[in-house]
């Protein structure tokens, strides 16, 4: 299983390096000529990591990008707020130039400049995920001339992307062997619709990048986590979420000590709640599970779904789970 995935991850690479930036250069006339390196979007999924992936090497090689076909394997293609903010908030912190940059645009450039230090803001004005701006733009901060620091504003806790629970505590240790240091805050949750979460971020830059080896998961050691609830949800909610989940996982990991904190959040924009739970191994691996509380949805069906993705990942025998591989693969090709 480790051999299939390890063959796996060197394929994504070599598509992200080879296939995403396989050198077919155009020409495009602009106040100052500029040699593109045409992207197409469509490929695979045809999803927003694309995007993300090759604005994010861009910054970080110096190299002009024409993303075409944006999303065209999505229902709604073409950019959407939170895609945009992130294009904005990369562009941004490299100096560089955007054009076609709109919501529902299926084709954008991006001219990168010079990475500088400083303070940036963004807000997707919508309950866009704020960890999918993290993923773009913080690998851009690994070269700059100092501490970066960024105000990112939309939602904290949302489907269908990483929650900023785990982006703070799976994605920054892990992130850190590679030699890539950030620290998160989270200021307040804002959950769909409104959005309106607000984390702040600091970002060091690298001191020079390193190869990581993990080829071996280990045994499990600890196992924590924490259940929250916002708005107007009891915390009796986040209590039932973190027993159910402690029960699931006791069931095949009976002798590991688990804990769970709960809590109530104070801050916040909406009414939300969730469950994320890491596991640690004896040779260092974080692998997780989490889910969200949906309307309707009983609070021992969530903290049951968040034990047994946890399981799910732990038997699959990897080294990083199902959702930290894709965010590893830009601090893989950078290595």
């Amino acid at each position: 299983m480790r051999a299939l995935y390890f063959r796996f991850a060197k394929r994504v690479v070599q598509y992200i390096y080879y296939y995403t930036f396989k050198p077919r250069l155009s020409m495009m006339a602009t106040s100052s000529q500029h040699e593109f390196l045409d992207i197409d979007g469509s490929v695979l999924e045809g999803g927003g990591q694309i995007l993300r992936n090759a604005a994010t090497l861009s910054c970080l090689l110096n190299k002009p990008i024409r993303v075409q076909k944006i999303r065209a394997g999505r229902n709604k293609p073409g950019l959407r707020p939170q895609h945009l903010t992130g294009l904005q908030l990369v562009s941004e912190i490299c100096g560089g130039k955007l054009e076609n940059a709109a919501v529902n645009s299926t084709e954008v450039t991006l001219i990168p400049g010079k990475v500088k230090a400083g303070s940036y803001k963004a807000d997707t004005k919508t309950a866009g995920s704020i960890c999918l701006l993290m993923q773009a733009a913080i690998p851009c901060c690994l070269f700059s001339d100092g501490e970066i620091h960024m105000s990112l504003i939309g939602g904290t806790n949302a489907e269908m992307a990483p929650q900023i629970d785990y982006a703070l505590m799976v994605f920054r240790p892990v992130a850190a062997k590679f030699g890539l240091h950030f620290e998160g805050e989270i200021k307040r949750r804002g959950f769909f619709p409104k959005g309106g979460g607000e984390v702040h971020l600091k970002v060091t830059p690298s001191s020079g990048l390193q190869g990581v080896t993990m080829t071996d998961q280990g045994s499990v050691t600890k196992i924590h986590g924490l259940s929250y609830v916002a708005g107007v949800l009891p915390v009796k909610v986040a209590h039932i979420m973190s027993q159910c989940a402690t029960d699931v996982i006791k069931q095949d990991y009976p002798g590991v000590p688990i804990k769970i904190d709960v809590k109530k959040e104070s801050h916040g924009i909406g009414t939300g709640c969730g469950i994320i739970v890491i596991a640690e191994t004896s040779t260092g691996c974080l692998l997780a599970g989490s889910a969200l509380g949906k309307k309707g949805a009983p609070a021992e069906k969530v903290g049951q779904e968040a034990g047994d993705m946890l399981i799910n990942n732990l038997f699959n025998g990897g080294c990083v789970d199902e959702f930290l591989q894709d965010q590893l693969m830009v601090l893989m090709a950078a290595c």
